[in-house]
């Protein structure tokens, strides 16, 4: 008897398949997505139908939205290259390839010529997905810009002549000119007027703020032009390789341990090391703020600030250099990473806050923070599987500085992708479910519904740690959520963090009762339409709850004893 398999099922054998062979070809070294393997990883990203790549299945348009997300992750001039080369660290600074970051990852990549670009990969398995993910996305996006070259006779189509003439005479396009030119685009990419006027000013946007990209108009015509070479000289293939280098890095920890050494070395410069130390996984800017943003602004006025404390934060956005100046003053130090971890850090001692003034909405037990001298170790956001490199390193090595168990408490503030709520709600952690594997960890979580105060919908239950926002869709998370595992939520790094303190535990570096929160925000809900990663950031109201986790923190932090 033959059981058709349900959509979810499906949809999680592509996500194996995907990761399966992934796994294979950097072990292998090298691949074209048009081949036989490249195909194979296609066909998995086609059954699973992300819904962060929208209507990639649908040969008659091109996804902009997922297009601009895309672009946002990957180097200016991707569009036009056929050999992707994926390395491990490389001496890279002393040649003359032009070094790009892409606006919205921290992901190091080298222009080594007009058709080549090196990513140096040093975030593990977890990038490496990433980048694969959004490479066949793109080399599926660029098929179906090419099959719209010709017509239906074979002869080179109307639109794609009007996109050759506009790419020459960019620079002349204004006014009802640039209105003709996006119009005739839509035609070719079989999107309205309004969808490719946005998706243009978006990425215009971005290329004259941040040297982001090319523009719509040569990202598309660059995208076909890759295509149509690759059909004319198989040597001009997209082709995607992998150094030994990267091969050798895979599974090893090469940047974690210097990354912590640097962190323990200056906490014992500093002489904190001795003390009760707070490692927080959070953005750097939201514990900074927090606790010296009203004592700085207080300092440089005669006034004191009014209003609620997010009220008051929203307006610190221009006010960085004031903060962190009066923050080094005051037991702040801010430690940018050097190893090629990416992780910058930053640490807080809290014994000189005794005396700062803090704003009304913030309640520190002060006696208890001049008794302890508690030390906050604020680290950046990881990223996937090297969450498990960072904590697991930083916990060896403190242990090993302090001939102790110095950390009394681990605090992940993350954002996430929430299943039953809505962007700006706030998710609290019961258990970690990695997805894919047979690992998953209960969380004795300090943190509860009720220390949030009923400002904001909390949700409560099991996380799932998943291999990529890429590598989700609508079927698979729908499952998690409404069967018994009754999953709040989706991210990438807190089990790979539960995992390295559980670890630290059985080894000594960190005491059983340790104690443990993990909150996160939703950035977006993948399961509604228009509030997936793809739709765009927060903004504003992502400030409410970032800065409530933080304080619940700090607050509880403040209170600790031992």
């Amino acid at each position: 008897m033959i059981v058709e398999l349900s959509r979810s099922q499906k949809s999680r054998i592509a996500i194996r398949t995907f990761k399966t062979i992934a796994d294979a070809l950097a072990l292998r070294g090298m691949y074209r997505p048009s081949g036989r393997s490249g195909k194979t990883l296609e066909n998995a990203l086609r059954i699973l139908s992300p819904e962060i790549y929208g209507t990639m299945n649908d040969p008659r348009s091109i996804e902009l939205k997922g297009l601009e997300y895309v672009l946002d992750r990957l180097p200016k001039g991707i569009e036009s290259c056929t050999r992707v080369v994926l390395t491990a660290k490389d001496e890279f600074d002393q040649t003359g390839f032009e070094k790009i970051v892409p606006v919205k990852r921290r992901r190091i990549s080298y222009q080594v010529s007009e058709d080549q670009m090196c990513f140096v990969i040093t975030t593990g398995l977890s990038e490496v997905y990433d980048v694969l993910t959004h490479l066949t996305f793109l080399n599926i996006e660029a098929q179906k810009i090419y099959a719209q070259m010709r017509d239906e006779s074979g002869e080179i189509s109307v639109s794609w002549k009007d996109l050759e003439a506009t790419v020459r005479n960019i620079d002349l396009l204004k006014g009802r000119e640039l209105d003709q030119a996006i119009w005739n685009l839509s035609i070719l990419l079989g999107r309205t007027y309004q969808e490719t006027r946005s998706t243009f000013d978006y990425l215009e946007e971005m290329r004259v703020r941040h040297h982001a990209n090319n523009g719509l108009f040569q990202i598309v015509y660059g995208l076909a032009k890759r295509v149509e070479a690759g059909e004319l000289d198989r040597d001009k293939q997209l082709a995607i390789y992998f150094t030994p280098s990267l091969q050798d890095m895979i599974g090893r920890h090469i940047y974690g341990p210097p990354w912590a050494h640097a962190i323990s070395r200056v906490l014992k410069e500093n002489g904190l090391h001795q003390r009760p130390i707070h490692i927080i996984s959070a953005n750097m800017h939201s514990f900074v703020n927090l606790l010296y943003g009203y004592a700085a602004v207080c300092e440089s006025g005669p006034e004191k600030p009014e209003g609620d404390l997010y009220r008051f934060l929203i307006g610190l956005k221009q006010k960085g250099t004031l903060v962190r100046e009066y923050a080094r003053r005051h037991g702040f130090i801010d430690l940018p990473d050097t190893s090629g971890m990416l992780i910058d850090c930053q640490i807080i001692d809290m014994g000189k806050l005794a005396d700062v003034p803090f704003h009304p909405d913030i309640h520190l037990e002060r006696d208890n923070i001049r008794k302890q001298e508690p030390v906050l170790l604020v680290i950046d956001y990881a990223f996937g599987t090297q969450a498990y490199e960072a904590m697991d390193e930083l916990l060896e090595q403190l242990s090993h500085l302090c001939g102790c168990q110095p950390v009394k408490s681990i605090s992940v503030m993350g954002k996430a992708g929430i299943l039953p709520g809505k962007k700006g709600d706030i998710m609290v952690a019961t258990a970690h479910v990695m997805e894919g594997t047979p690992h998953n960890y209960l969380v004795q979580n300090e943190l509860r519904k009720e220390d949030f105060e009923g400002e904001i919908d909390v949700f409560v239950g099991p996380m799932v740690t998943v291999l990529g926002t890429s590598l989700q869709n609508r079927d698979v998370l729908e499952r998690f959520q409404t069967s018994s595992w009754r999953a709040i939520g989706l991210e990438m790094e807190g089990g790979h963090y539960q995992r390295a303190i559980s670890g630290a535990i059985i080894r000594g570096y960190l005491a059983p009762d340790v104690k443990l929160r993990y909150a996160y925000y939703a950035s977006d809900n993948p399961l509604l339409s228009g509030q997936t990663l793809a739709s765009g950031s927060m903004g504003d109201e992502g400030i409410k709850p970032t800065y409530l986790i933080t304080k619940v923190i700090v607050e509880k932090i403040g209170r600790q004893s031992g």
